[in-house]
């Protein structure tokens, strides 16, 4: 931790040990998680300040100018504004709303509080910022109007948040039903570009899907798949207090596998939990605030089913 950020969280704690709350361990200890719970806090909303900045250009120098609407969340406030004289920015953050509620109970507080904050950020910005159209060409606007968007919204999620609420929903429903992530976003997008069909023309509903491709194409580059679990192995001296911390902080199950390491043939526990992406930042504030050193494998998984990651499909 760099010293002024040492130095300001230790004049936060020192009142507390003034009051002999904190004895001289326990004290060091927690300067030392509130350091890494900052510095993560940090490193998330530099991802989404960028992201919305992304988004953002996107939106003004590319779609709005044009007419060219997307799919998801955002398809859906578009279209809103195109038929309403309804603002894209209230829009943009009224449609969101319900999913961010959501958001609460399916992934947790921490992800609806930093999503509530890009999601403003990102109406303020709309509604303030002008940037000038980039280009007219029809082919270009869905293509790199799609990219930027799509780019904001993968930096977002890299943050620990959305600036779309889809993904919420998609969660949400796949725990509730068979359908998977994939699944619950191709169908609800299939019925935006529909009703866009009908309020436009098939010729913006079908540059509005090739914004869409972009869009999630981009999106699959930055964070690797929004429809992905991430399976995630750890090897740990102190894996009891990672273990604990998955099951009461994450609210996630994991498994513990009995190891020994190659070089000394030391017996060891190794971890392994799923978990989805937007849970992953989580995930490794709560591993480096107990072992910093902790080696950490990640893998991709494309679904998963039963145990605390996912219900099963009533019969």
């Amino acid at each position: 931790m760099k010293p002024i950020f040492r130095y300001i969280l230790i004049e936060i704690f020192k009142l507390d040990k003034k009051k002999g709350e904190l004895p001289d361990k326990q004290f060091e200890s927690e300067v030392k998680k509130a350091g890494i719970e900052f510095s993560h806090l940090f490193h998330d909303f530099f991802f989404i300040i960028v992201g919305v900045i992304s988004a953002t250009i996107g939106l003004k120098g590319f779609l709005l100018p044009n007419m060219f609407i997307d799919g998801g969340v955002m398809g859906i406030s578009l279209i809103i504004a195109e038929i309403t004289v309804l603002p894209l920015s209230v829009l943009i953050f009224i449609v969101n709303l319900p999913f961010l509620i959501m958001g609460i109970s399916t992934i947790s507080r921490q992800f609806a509080i930093k999503s509530i904050v890009a999601i403003t950020m990102l109406a303020v910005s709309v509604h303030f910022f002008t940037f000038p159209a980039i280009t007219n060409d029809k082919l270009l606007i869905a293509v790199f109007g799609g990219f930027f968007l799509g780019l904001g919204i993968g930096l977002a999620i890299r943050g620990g948040a959305v600036i779309d609420g889809t993904e919420v929903l998609a969660v949400f429903v796949s725990r509730k039903t068979s359908l998977t992530i994939g699944d619950v976003i191709l169908v609800f997008n299939i019925m935006i570009f529909s009703v866009a069909a009908y309020v436009f023309t098939i010729e913006i509903a079908l540059y509005a899907m090739l914004t869409y491709l972009s869009a999630s194409k981009t999106v699959d580059f930055v964070v690797s798949g929004i429809e992905e679990y991430v399976g995630v192995t750890i090897i740990s001296y102190k894996n009891d207090e990672i273990r604990l911390a998955i099951l009461e902080k994450l609210g996630r199950g994991c498994t513990v596998y009995s190891g020994k390491r190659g070089q000394t043939l030391e017996k060891v526990d190794i971890l392994y939990t799923l978990l989805t992406r937007l849970e992953l930042a989580k995930l490794n504030t709560e591993i480096d605030k107990i072992d910093k050193e902790a080696f950490v494998i990640m893998h991709s998984i494309k679904d998963a089913k039963g145990g605390m990651i996912k219900k099963r499909p009533l019969e």
